[in-house]
């Protein structure tokens, strides 16, 4: 509305560019601040993974079609975009509705790191600057010292440095969150100087911070890391990407315009289908359906795919539109439909099954 394809009252410049930057990472950072892995382990992770996976092959799968028809111009690229799902969007809402802890919360929030973290590494190592295989050294080497920093930072804390971090928390140096910012930012360049996606970054960050933070320090730190995030950074993402959307090109082509459900339905497809099969025996039809819409409401990455594809040549810009379009229905009507099919209560058919831990998860 603000922007320049409505009532041009505001423009973009390399200010508001930045901070849109640190939105979008702030919002990845608080996807994985959220996850707990012990509370995800067993069950919820183990299909969570193999949900994705199934999503990525037909995702593939869709996209080599959609290419001999002509549709698009790479399979990769369009295939990458229908598997992503929008945790960092779909969080907040779980909260809100006080689900985190309930088991369908466990098995939406797996399924949604899957679709997070799954595309931006397979973005960091298909699309990145270098070849493939240096791609992947690279994470590798990025993810070892992200665990080298999170076995640092899980070992028991000097109880001098826990009196020092609680005092400072309630005054005005904010000494905490400081440091927090300070590992957003330092493992975000370190992800760029390695030519590897910043989210990828802001993402470990959040999970390494999870792991560092014992439960009461968890919940002191939530609201003020909340504030920074979604009372700030993370609205001017929005705001800039909806400043940044081509309104005019969606409404004006008829196209583009016959393009957004169309893949608003492969998200359903693509993303949405393998609920159906993947938790068969845990959550009753009326859930996975839930589920499935859910997980398939996407929008954050789809914007760095579509800005990928737009500056090597690799979509077409009537497709960009499309998809962001389609990515931004699914945040309006995914969520309403999901959490109304769902219910509060939602509960797995059987308890013991997902309490049942998995020997292989367990030794490795």
């Amino acid at each position: 509305m603000i922007g320049p394809e409505v009532l041009h009252w505001a423009s973009l410049d390399q200010f508001v560019t930045g901070l849109s930057a640190l939105g979008l990472c702030f919002l990845f950072f608080m996807a994985g601040y959220e996850i707990d892995f012990a509370k995800l382990s067993g069950h919820p992770l183990n299909r969570g993974i193999t949900g994705w996976m199934v999503s990525l092959a037909l995702g593939l799968g869709v996209g080599v079609v959609l290419l001999i028809s002509g549709f698009v111009i790479s399979s990769l690229l369009v295939g990458l975009s229908l598997t992503t799902t929008a945790l960092g969007t779909i969080l907040p809402m779980l909260r809100d509705r006080d689900m985190l802890e309930s088991p369908f919360g466990k098995f939406l929030i797996a399924a949604g790191t899957a679709g997070e973290f799954g595309p931006v590494v397979a973005v960091t190592v298909l699309l990145g600057a270098s070849s493939p295989e240096t791609e992947l050294i690279l994470l590798v080497a990025f993810v070892a010292l992200a665990v080298g920093i999170a076995l640092v930072a899980s070992r028991p804390q000097p109880p001098r440095l826990v009196e020092t971090m609680q005092r400072h928390l309630g005054t005005s140096t904010q000494l905490p969150v400081r440091m927090v910012l300070l590992l957003i930012t330092g493992l975000v360049l370190l992800a760029s100087s390695l030519s590897l996606e910043v989210l990828l970054g802001a993402f470990a960050a959040g999970l390494i911070v999870r792991i560092a933070f014992s439960r009461q320090q968890a919940e002191a730190m939530q609201p003020r890391l909340e504030a920074i995030g979604f009372g700030f950074l993370i609205p001017v993402f929005f705001v800039v990407s909806g400043m940044e959307f081509h309104a005019r090109a969606l409404f004006d082509n008829v196209a583009t315009l016959e393009r957004v459900p169309i893949f608003l339905g492969l998200f359903l497809v693509v993303r949405g289908l393998p609920a159906l099969f993947v938790y068969v025996h845990l959550l009753g039809l009326r859930q996975r359906v839930a589920l499935g819409v859910l997980q398939s409401t996407a929008l954050p990455l789809l914007v760095v795919i579509t800005q990928i594809g737009l500056a090597t040549n690799h979509m077409l810009p009537i497709n960009a539109t499309a998809l962001v379009g389609a990515g931004m229905a699914s945040v309006l009507l995914f969520p309403l439909v999901g959490f109304a099919m769902a219910g509060k209560d939602a509960k797995p058919i059987d308890e013991a099954l997902l309490d049942r831990s998995d020997p292989a998860r367990d030794f490795l």
